[in-house]
């Protein structure tokens, strides 16, 4: 790929390439790490004046621009795990001016949220000494990953305290699960109630479980019966997420794979989960953090990936049905076959059916198996197929809930700001169509232009979007996001949420934000056609335009019409 026998630059091409497999729907031929790889590859190899590392920065800024104005800050987070292929390096000098910018606007969320993910990947400490180039980007990182245990501190409920070092006597003794439940039933709960018990139950175990991720998953795999006793319902259940978010309060991360690890464990539901992330300090962040979002991401995707995988599993076993029923049917064929070729022999001058005994053992005994490989099949179908049922009325049940908390959250702001919201959306607009007949060039020699700007930077750092109007927006997009990612769930369920949750009194934003499937799937299809036929002919070449970049670019400004 380094040195292909062209006359002109394709460094651009190889860029637009990768980001148009990146971008196929609906989803690329490889993983993104794949693609990684490829690009580190690509930016170690080719070297100044070509600088692949510039091509494609060219091609994300034009691509992800409009991103900016439709507050989808969380689709560039990706790129942290270059940078970290190259040891964090980025010029962050040329994104100070963030801080200048109200919290909630998006370019400031945006480093916010990257500069989190990049601590995920390394430390707290080596992404500070990457940003020293802009010092005060520090106030933007997050808090170093420390637990926040309840029991810790000086000043608190010495009961609790007690029954907390008592609980972890118990786990270090490694006292059987049924010891911990009945010693908790039997004086935790008649002493303190419920809520008590279960927050020094959540605390403790979560306090021991925190070393590392291991020692997390060995606690839930040895105590999940002591949790799914104490929290049997969505209202526990919901009591132990918030214990868990504020014992991890420092750790979105840590928060996220709990959370995640919990439901795997079946300790928690989906709509638990989301009943937290919607709770009122949750909601209040929508707009200034991608920490809530990721959770309910989360969520639905497990959920969304049992039911996809019982239907791989429900194909594949339709199929081993078939073929069972095929080899019983051909066992009792041929042994049906043999029976009817027996002769007839004088035995004590009586007519007896000659028969080989070996043949005919060999032949009742594959029938047999035959059939009894048919019905195990069988049954594990109609067990898969039982399964199914329960997904599907489960996750109906998630989208359902999860369209109503969205209409209840969305309602008064959305009336509170129906002008303003509006106004924001033309002026979004407009920046989109400035920015686009303002895209730098990178066709000279150099790899540079005359037109090239800061990372990120505009013309002005002012943001005259309020905070309201931009909670409003960030809110929407996401229900628009979630739509279109699960858009083979949620379409059979059109006509129940139309009855449901999309009733005459809901505000017209939001039924359009969640009714647009057809139109914006009318749109994909274009899009990617247009992009297949001209990858096809990339080897045109207009200009110091390739025909690729032109159908990449109008692929994201087209998706972000929608």
């Amino acid at each position: 790929m380094v040195g292909l026998p062209v006359p002109f630059r394709y460094e651009y091409l190889m860029a637009e390439t990768i980001f148009s497999q990146i971008l196929l729907l609906p989803q690329p031929p490889f993983r993104p790490i794949y693609y990684t790889l490829v690009i580190m590859d690509l930016c170690k190899v080719i070297p100044y004046p070509s600088n692949f590392i510039l091509q494609v920065c060219f091609v994300k800024c034009n691509l992800h621009r409009p991103v900016f104005s439709l507050q989808a800050v969380s689709c560039l987070s990706d790129s942290r795990m270059q940078r970290s292929n190259f040891q964090f390096i980025w010029p962050w000098e040329e994104w100070a001016y963030v801080l200048d910018l109200p919290k909630w606007a998006p370019q400031r969320v945006f480093v916010q949220e990257v500069l989190e993910r990049e601590v995920r990947l390394s430390y707290w400490d080596k992404i500070k000494q990457s940003i020293e180039s802009a010092p005060a980007l520090e106030e933007l990182l997050p808090p170093k990953g420390t637990t926040n245990f309840r029991y810790s501190v000086a000043d608190v409920d010495q009961t609790e305290h007690g029954l907390s070092t008592q609980l972890t006597s118990m786990v270090k003794e490694r006292s059987t699960t049924r010891e911990i439940i009945s010693w908790i039933e039997g004086d935790v709960i008649p002493a303190h109630g419920w809520d008590i018990s279960l927050r020094v139950i959540a605390q403790t175990l979560l306090n021991i479980g925190s070393k590392s991720f291991t020692h997390l998953i060995t606690v839930l795999e040895r105590y999940s019966q002591v949790i799914a006793k104490f929290c049997p319902d969505q209202d526990k259940q919901f009591l132990l997420i918030c214990e868990l978010s504020e014992f991890w309060r420092n750790n979105a991360q840590m928060t996220a794979i709990a959370i995640d690890r919990m439901m795997g464990y079946r300790l928690l539901s989906n709509v638990a989960i989301v009943r937290w992330v919607f709770s009122e300090p949750n909601v209040n962040q929508f707009h200034t953090s991608d920490h809530p979002w990721e959770i309910l991401g989360n969520a639905v995707t497990k959920t969304f990936n049992r039911i996809t995988d019982l239907r791989k599993e429900i194909s594949s076993l339709e199929k081993s049905v078939v073929s069972a029923k095929e080899a019983a049917s051909k066992a009792l064929a041929e042994l049906e076959d043999a029976k009817s070729k027996l002769t007839l022999t004088l035995v004590d001058n009586e007519p007896v059916l000659a028969e080989d005994p070996a043949k005919m053992k060999r032949l009742n005994s594959n029938a047999e198996k035959a059939n009894e490989e048919e019905v195990s099949m069988r049954e594990s179908l109609e067990a898969k197929e039982a399964l199914f049922a329960r997904a599907a009325e489960e996750i109906e049940a998630l989208f359902i809930f999860l369209y109503k908390s969205f209409s209840n959250v969305l309602a008064e702001p959305l009336r509170e700001t129906e002008g303003s919201l509006h106004q924001s959306g033309e002026l979004d607009e407009m920046a989109i169509e400035q920015e686009d007949t303002s895209t730098m060039e990178l066709d000279n020699e150099g790899g540079s232009s005359h037109r090239s700007r800061a990372n990120g930077r505009g013309t002005t750092n002012g943001y005259n979007v309020g905070e309201k109007e931009q909670w409003c927006l960030s809110t929407l997009g996401y229900v628009k996001a979630l739509t279109r990612q699960y858009a083979s769930e949620i379409w059979p369920l059109v006509e129940k949420l139309d009855a449901e949750v999309l009733t005459e009194d809901v505000h017209p934003l939001l039924k359009k934000a969640v009714s647009e499937l057809d139109g914006f799937f009318k749109k994909v299809g274009e899009l990617v056609y247009r992009v297949a036929t001209c990858s096809m002919r990339m080897s045109s070449h207009i200009g110091s335009r390739p025909l690729v970049f032109c159908t990449v670019s109008e692929l994201g400004y087209g998706l972000c019409e929608y």
